[in-house]
This record gives structure tokens, C-alpha cells and sequence, in this order.
């Protein structure tokens, strides 16, 4: 049997356990209270100071452009262009608010309601199927926070989200917003997105390009349109049904984005061939003048010296003349791999650097060997040699030298040095012209004994060469390794009259604000005077015509120039100039081996240059050297170096300086037919450069 007791319960008792219970649980909820209080306020103290936000400038990409204004490169840390609201479409707004924060004007930062209905959601999902992050907090996260995921960062989120929604408007928070967001692809921003992914500037999306980019946020690397289009489309059309509950668009404006065929085409840079070189350089000398993080982060806008159409020349025509070469030796299948070209072309003006190729592939090697390589000039030296005579005084173009074998120090007293000329002959008396027309090395060593080492170190310095070079007479025949980029400095000396001017690939450069940071100015030094350097001038124009350089005739121009090969065939040079751009070719291994017997710089060097500059100058007028004051033309016996009448051939009208000539005319000049100018009472020298013909004077 069983007992139920009847009796109800006791109400004292009922009473006092109220009594005693209720200060507890008071207590408890106030402890809670306070601990709460204590912990957000521990939160507070120790939050970023959202200050930042105000003065927050987004890393932003450095362009590089080629000399018409047009982008060839990008330097970024993170690929982004901010844009102001005003260029930012409303129909681009409206899908994110649609698709991120849709109560993003209303709430005060943190939407409440938002992580209610998320909370319920998850909760009845079992895992977390949908965020509350309103577009406030992701700010927040992007920018003040750590990425972790824990509970007290999303305390502080939420805290500091409401702190910044007090602090700006919301279209800078906005604004804030679509710069900074990263939307796959390496895109972080709208405008970096919109060139991304379609080639367009940000003001430039239609809605259906809009919904796509909308949709990126929650998952950038899984809707990304250029790898997951069927992905990218299903979450458009998820966008624009948002966009249609919430008011932004019409049923029909959405079906018909859905329909629009989006074609998805990113921007492309399109640089010249073989720039990469001349990139990776201006790159490292930017890096060099502001620092890496500057260049990198700070959205410069550098316009540079090169020329898209002479770039693609020099690329183009370098690779032929290897070709020519490997397929003038198939024997030797090294040439295949290692066999290596150089070119740099600059205005002789102002210095600025048109085109260089630093190597075949830049993928292989970032060695520029425009630039970073040193490798022995050769014969291409000897101007530099015979500039320092003339402007010594030590010789004319007509001084008159015995070529023959000589024997010289060497190393050691048991190694005689006993320099030897290409063909291993000898000339005999023989002018400065001729030894210079035919590269004759005897002569050059003699030249650079008359002046001294030193003397020839010192005008190579002052022309732009500042390697080391050697202290003895191999000095002459350009036994010092210097860079082609030097030489072609070197060489800029002669066209300029006398002055020398630095290589230059940056024009100017621009902050983020258009302020001018850096503006190209021709940086010019005197390293000759214009008399010494006309004479060489007309001496490279007789190299070319007459001489080893005579392949670059052929581009019908008023040109000078020299080859130079180095011994066995190691490197292959031409230097050359017009009167007003100066270029060099340099041709080689990178293994060390010779390039191949009789591969010299006329045969291999020259006809690169030639063609280069056929294609660089095409259409181009031509013009002649100008003659500087303090000149006058000699007619001298291209054999002998005498003045001689002018009316036979083996005449040379040769530069002098006016202060070297003697004071009368040759008495067998009398009864010549002469111009006016040069009858009795006037100068007895020609004082403009004679016609070579001779036919006016007979």
C-alpha cells in the first residue's frame, strides 16, 4: 500500500529560503556585473586607438611608365588603388550593402539584431553557417585587429566598431571599406578588383560586374570569377536577389544581369620585350633613393626614359645577330645556352636611357649585363686613349708613328710583354687616322706611352668610367673590364662637344598626390674641350667609312663609332654614335669560353648596332656633327699626314685646331679656283667642313 501525503508545504520555510537565496543570487549577478565591467574595461585600456583610422593612408601600387605616359609595370606590396566615394558607383554600393551589412546606415556599428538572428541560425545548424560581422567590424578587423578568431577579439571588434561609427560618417567608413577589402586574386579594393577581373576602371562596372564583385568578400579565393566562374555566378545571383529584396533593383534589372554574358578579361600590362632589365633597375634605383617600403607601399608614379618602339628594336635585333652567330657554328651547341647579348641606347642630350636589353631571358638570369657585368672592352677603349692625347696635345690626327714589333715590361722580367696587332703585320709610318681607322694596336700602345697610364685613367674618370683600371699600358688596348652602360657614357663625350652626360631611366617621379618628388635634369660634365672632341668625332666617322666599323655605313647616316674584340674572341663590342643618340653592343658567354673564331666586334657587334639603329632612326631627318668654333679643316695626305693642295685623290680635309695651323697658305695653292673666303687677305684655313668631293676646288 502506498502512503501520499496531503499536506502542502510549509510557507515559512518557502519564505526564509527565498530570503536567504535571493542576496545571493543579487550578489552572484552584481559579482557577474562587476567582473564583466572590470573585463571590458581591461578591453578598453588596452584597445587600439581608432585615431589611426583618421590618418590611415592604404598601401597603395607604384606605376611605372614608359616615355609616353603609358603603364608598363607595377610595384606593390598589396595591389590596391584607392578610389574616392565619388567615383564609386552607387549600383556598386548598393550590392555590397545588399550582400555584407544591409542595416549598415541604421545600426550604431554592431547590429544587434543581426547577431541574434546569426546565433539562432548557427545554433539550430549546429556549426556556424552565417556571420554578423557588419561592414563596420570588418573594418575594424582589417585594420586595428588581429585576424585570430577567439571571443575576446570579437568583444573588442564589436567595441572598437562602435567607437569608429561614432567617430566618422558612414560613407568614410564606407569608403574606408571598399579601398581596403581584399577580393581575391591579389585585388584588395574595388578599383584593383574591377582591373582585375575585367579590365575596367571601378566607375566603369555594370550591375551584373557589380553582383560579382559584390559577392567576393565571404569567400574571395572560392568565388574568384577568373578560376570559379560557375561559383562566381551562382553567388552573383545571390547578390541580386538581395539587392531586389532590398530595394535596390527591379526583378527585370536583375534578371537581365543575370543573363548579361560577363566576360571576364584582367588587365594587361603590355611591356616592350626585354624590358625587364631596365624595370629591375629603375626598381632598384627608386628603392635606392626612397627605400623599399616607400616605393613599395606609397603609389609613386614614375615616368621613365624608355621608348616602347626602340626597346622592341633592340630585343628583336639582338636576338637576330645571336641567331647569326650560333647558326654561323652549329658545331659548337654551347652557343645555344651561353652565348649572351647587351645593348643600351641613350640620348647623347640629356642622357636619357631609350632601350636596353640586359640579357636574353630575364626568367634565366637577373644578371643585367648592360649594367652589372664588366667585361674587357678591347680595341672599343682606344678613342678613349687617343682623346687624352689629342687633348694633351701630344698628337694630331696627322702625327706620323712607325708601326713595328715592340717589346715592353711585362709581368715579370722573364715575361717581356710584346703586344701584337690583329693580322700579326705591320704598317710601317703610319698617321693617327689610319691607326685608328684599322685598329692597329701598335700604335695605341705607343699613343698611351707618349701621354702616360695616368693621364688616360684620369680622362676615362672624367668621361663616366669609374671601375678600376689597370695601371700599365694594357690600359690601351682596353685590357680593364668596365660596363657597357660606362662606355656608353664614355662615348656620349663626343657628340656633346666635350661633355659627358649620366644615364638617366627615370624622367620623374610623382607622390600618390601628384606632388613632384623627382624631375629628370640632364646632368652634364666637361670632360673635353669642344675642339679635341669634334677631332674625335671626325676620326669615328673615318672608323665607320673606312674602317673596322664600316658595316654601319649601310645606315646612310653621319655616323661614328669602333669595334672592339678581345683576345681569342672572348667579347665582341660596338660603340657608335650619331649626332644626337649614342648606343652600344656588347656580345659574349657566360661560360668564359670564346664566342667563335673570327667572330670579332665588326662581324658580330656591328651589325646588331646597324640594324638597331636603321629600324630606331627610321624616319628620322638627318643631320650632321656640328662643328664647334676653333676648328678648321686641313687637307693633309691620308699616307703622310702633309698639307697638300686639295684637288687629288688620297686627301683627308682633317680638324685642327685653329691655334695649331700655320699662319699662311701653302704657296701651291696659288691660281687654285677657292672660294672668296679663302683669297688673299682671308683665313687661310677652311673654317666649314669642305665637301669631300674636291670638285668645287679644282
Amino acid at each position: 500500500m502506498t502512503f501520499t501525503s496531503t499536506e502542502s508545504p510549509d510557507p515559512f520555510a518557502t519564505r526564509n529560503l527565498r530570503v536567504l537565496v535571493t542576496p545571493l543570487l543579487a550578489a552572484a549577478f552584481a559579482a557577474m556585473a562587476l567582473v564583466g565591467a572590470g573585463v571590458v574595461g581591461y578591453m578598453i585600456l588596452g584597445l587600439p586607438d581608432i585615431s589611426r583610422i583618421r590618418t590611415y593612408r592604404p598601401a597603395t601600387v607604384t606605376e611605372i611608365l614608359d616615355a609616353n605616359g603609358t603603364p608598363i609595370d607595377y610595384i606593390y606590396r598589396e595591389k590596391r588603388w584607392p578610389v574616392p566615394r565619388a567615383r564609386i558607383p552607387e549600383t556598386l554600393v548598393h550590392a555590397f550593402l545588399a550582400a555584407e551589412d544591409a542595416r549598415f546606415y541604421e545600426h550604431p556599428g554592431v547590429d544587434f539584431w543581426s547577431v541574434i538572428r546569426a546565433a539562432i541560425k548557427n545554433l539550430q545548424a549546429g556549426e556556424i553557417v552565417q556571420g554578423a560581422s557588419t561592414i563596420t567590424q570588418q573594418v575594424t578587423r582589417s585594420l586595428l585587429l588581429t585576424p585570430e578568431k577567439k571571443l575576446i577579439r570579437k568583444i573588442k571588434e564589436a567595441i572598437l566598431a562602435w567607437q569608429i561609427d561614432a567617430a566618422l560618417t558612414k560613407d568614410q567608413i564606407l569608403t574606408l571599406y571598399l579601398n581596403q577589402i581584399y577580393l581575391g586574386e591579389g585585388a584588395y579594393g574595388v578599383e584593383a578588383a574591377a582591373r582585375t577581373y575585367f579590365g575596367k576602371h571601378v566607375e566603369e562596372l555594370n550591375l551584373a560586374e557589380c553582383a560579382i564583385l559584390a559577392g567576393l568578400p565571404q569567400a574571395p579565393s572560392r568565388y574568384a570569377p577568373t578560376r570559379h566562374l560557375d561559383r562566381a555566378l551562382r553567388r552573383q545571383a545571390y547578390v541580386l536577389n538581395r539587392m531586389v529584396a532590398e530595394g535596390y533593383i527591379t526583378p527585370e534589372e536583375a534578371a537581365a544581369a543575370r543573363a548579361y554574358p560577363v566576360e571576364i578579361k584582367p588587365e594587361e600590362l603590355v611591356q616592350p620585350p626585354g624590358s625587364e632589365y631596365f624595370l629591375a633597375e629603375v626598381r632598384r634605383r627608386l628603392e635606392a633613393r626612397y627605400g623599399p617600403d616607400r616605393v613599395q607601399t606609397e603609389g609613386l608614379r614614375v615616368v621613365t626614359t624608355l621608348d616602347p618602339r626602340w626597346q622592341a628594336a633592340a630585343y628583336e635585333e639582338v636576338e637576330k645577330g645571336l641567331a647569326a652567330v650560333r647558326k654561323r657554328h652549329p658545331e659548337d651547341p654551347g652557343l645555344e645556352t651561353a652565348l649572351e647579348g647587351a645593348l643600351v641606347a641613350m640620348d647623347a642630350r640629356d642622357g636619357a636611357v631609350i632601350a636596353m636589353v640586359g640579357g636574353r631571358d630575364f626568367s634565366a638570369s637577373q644578371f643585367n649585363l648592360a649594367v652589372q657585368a664588366r667585361r674587357q672592352p678591347g680595341s672599343a677603349f682606344k678613342p678613349i686613349v687617343y682623346a687624352t692625347a689629342l687633348a694633351h696635345k701630344v698628337i694630331t690626327p696627322g702625327t706620323l708613328l712607325v708601326e713595328e714589333p715592340i717589346t715592353l715590361p711585362g709581368a715579370t722580367i722573364e715575361t717581356p710583354w710584346e703586344p701584337e696587332n690583329y693580322d700579326q703585320t705591320y704598317m710601317g709610318p703610319i698617321t693617327i687616322r689610319t691607326a685608328l681607322t684599322y685598329s692597329r694596336n701598335i700604335i695605341s700602345v705607343k699613343v698611351a706611352g707618349l701621354v702616360g697610364v695616368n693621364a688616360i685613367r684620369a680622362q676615362a674618370k672624367r668621361m663616366g668610367i669609374t671601375v678600376p683600371l689597370a695601371n700599365d699600358l694594357s690600359l690601351a688596348l682596353g685590357s680593364s673590364a668596365v660596363p657597357l652602360i660606362q662606355m656608353v657614357q664614355a662615348y656620349s663625350t663626343f657628340p656633346n662637344l666635350g661633355e659627358t652626360v649620366t644615364p638617366r631611366l627615370i624622367r620623374e617621379v610623382r607622390s600618390r598626390t601628384g606632388e613632384v618628388l623627382e624631375e629628370m635634369v640632364p646632368e652634364k660634365a666637361k670632360a673635353l674641350d669642344p675642339v679635341t672632341s669634334y677631332q674625335m668625332v671626325h676620326l669615328l666617322e673615318g672608323v665607320v667609312q673606312d674602317g673596322t666599323g664600316r658595316r654601319a655605313r649601310a645606315l646612310r647616316r653621319h655616323v661614328g663609332g669602333k669595334t672592339g674584340t678581345t683576345d681569342n674572341f672572348r667579347d665582341a663590342w660596338f660603340l657608335g654614335f650619331t649626332p644626337r643618340f649614342v648606343a652600344g653592343v656588347w656580345v659574349g658567354r657566360t661560360d668564359g669560353k670564346p664566342i667563335a673564331k673570327r667572330e670579332t666586334g665588326g662581324r658580330v657587334a656591328c651589325p646588331i648596332w646597324t640594324a638597331f639603329m636603321q629600324r630606331a632612326l627610321e624616319g628620322a631627318n638627318a643631320t650632321d656633327f656640328p662643328v664647334p668654333e676653333g676648328v678648321a679643316f686641313v687637307p693633309e695626305n691620308r699616307k703622310t699626314g702633309e698639307i697638300v693642295v686639295p684637288d687629288r685623290d688620297g686627301v683627308v680635309w682633317e680638324a685642327m685646331p685653329v691655334d695649331a695651323l700655320p699662319p699662311l697658305r701653302p704657296p701651291a695653292w696659288d691660281g687654285l679656283h677657292l672660294p672668296s673666303w679663302l683669297k688673299p687677305g682671308g683665313f687661310p684655313w677652311f673654317r666649314k667642313k669642305p665637301s669631300e668631293s674636291f670638285e668645287e676646288y679644282r
